[in-house]
């Protein structure tokens, strides 16, 4: 069931955005990469490990810098960080002890992830958005 809720997610937040037109601003995505990166660290606050906190935040940083890095660069960078956080997802627990992590969250944020770098990768290809920044 979390890897269902997931895509439906994704895919609604995808329509969202797109509709209310979030997306004209080119930070929405990488905004949103940001804030998926942010839950582990979130779990490891909530889970009272150190350790854990340490890892996760040393990993957040990472996509965090991916997220600019699409930002500036091109917004392919964001599609392929959300589609390795899906991959983080699926091996999570066997490179981190996070105590704070719900046993559902890494099936439904996989999904997500995949599901979201789905569609924006879709929005890239049928050229509804520039993937590349306007230069002033």
């Amino acid at each position: 069931m979390p890897y269902a809720i997931g895509v439906v997610l994704a895919l609604l937040t995808a329509l969202f955005l797109r509709s209310v037109g979030f997306d004209r601003d080119r930070a929405v995505y990488p905004t949103l990469l940001i804030v998926v990166a942010s839950y582990y660290v979130l779990f490891g606050v909530m889970g009272g490990s150190v350790h854990a906190l340490s890892i996760e935040l040393i990993v957040m940083v990472g996509f965090a810098l991916a997220a600019v890095l699409g930002f500036a660069v091109n917004l392919w960078w964001v599609v392929g960080a959300l589609a390795g956080h899906g991959v983080f997802d699926f091996v999570h627990s066997r490179l981190i002890a996070n105590p704070g992590v719900p046993a559902w969250w890494p099936a439904f944020c996989l999904s997500f992830d995949v599901g979201f770098a789905a569609c924006l990768a879709a929005l890239l290809i049928r050229r509804r958005l520039p993937p590349r920044a306007r230069l002033a």
